[in-house]
């Protein structure tokens, strides 16, 4: 889970340094091909037969990634790095609230208590006054907090990734990490390709290598991400890719110049806390792996 929250937080700088002249549908057909390619040779090479067992799942699973990967990038365009991913990272509480009654893992206090402090975490960042100050130029003042409709696209985009979080815990069972890794991309191309047809922007060099970033580091997550939910339970699995928001900050401070205030430090700091706090956590009953 910390190797993909390192993977994704990189596919994050990688959406933000194309800047937004590329249509969003574009980006997700770049990753999707990167990643259909990789996912077919690696289940070639490993002799697995693609197309898994519980087919309707699996599909479900790509439809609700592809629509959240469309919300994450809509939401990265919009905002600065180290908020996008913030709110984001809202996931692991719908997550744990939705393993409940779906998956029957019920969170013990330690991972509630890491979801919480997860939370508070979003939550300081993302109050009026604390959002506009991470950078300039997002057509938000200090005091105004986050422009709207960006805000929306990175809450619907952690409900979505929570939805599809939960179908891979449920999927551990029945199906290799590799075949449910490659349903995403399967399920992308066709989403992203009329979209693409009817605008079609033509990529510099330069944003052709940061399509190649997106795909290769995207799919890099979705692999660790994948065994990391199949290993343990669906709550504190992704409590600890709260990791990503330090590194998103990291990153949105060194390559892009944005200024973090001081409540982003806090905010970090809450975000580190229930990550430790959840690695601590007892773990979920064994179950047969979906890799034996």
């Amino acid at each position: 889970m910390v190797a993909s929250a390192l993977a994704f937080s990189l596919m994050g700088v990688c959406v933000k340094a194309l800047g937004g002249r590329l249509p969003v549908a574009e980006v997700v057909l770049a990753r999707a091909l990167v990643s259909l390619l990789i996912s077919w040779w690696m289940l070639r090479r490993a002799g697995l037969n693609p197309w898994g067992q519980r087919r309707r799942l699996l599909v479900g699973r790509g439809i609700l990634g592809t629509a959240g990967l469309y919300c994450v990038y809509l939401a990265l365009t919009g905002l600065p790095l180290a908020v996008a991913t913030v709110l984001q990272y809202l996931h692991p509480t719908f997550t744990a609230l939705l393993a409940w009654p779906l998956l029957a893992e019920r969170p013990g206090w330690r991972v509630w208590g890491a979801v919480l402090l997860g939370f508070l975490g979003v939550a300081v960042l993302a109050a009026p006054g604390g959002a506009g100050a991470v950078g300039a130029g997002f057509g938000a003042a200090a005091d105004a907090g986050l422009p709207a409709l960006p805000l929306l696209f990175a809450l619907a985009g952690a409900l979505l990734s929570a939805l599809a979080y939960v179908s891979v815990r449920a999927l551990r069972s029945s199906e290799h990490p590799l075949v449910v890794v490659f349903y995403f991309p399967l399920m992308a191309l066709p989403l992203s390709l009329p979209l693409v047809l009817l605008q079609p922007v033509a990529p510099t060099a330069a944003e052709l290598g940061w399509l190649l970033g997106v795909g290769v580091f995207t799919q890099l997550g979705q692999i660790a991400l994948t065994y990391g939910l199949m290993g343990m339970a669906a709550a504190r699995a992704t409590a600890i890719s709260y990791v990503q928001v330090p590194l998103a900050a990291l990153w949105g401070v060194w390559w892009f110049g944005e200024t973090v205030p001081a409540r982003a430090g806090l905010s970090a700091l809450l975000v580190l806390l229930a990550t430790l706090l959840s690695l601590r956590a007892s773990p979920a009953p064994a179950s047969r792996s979906a890799s034996t």
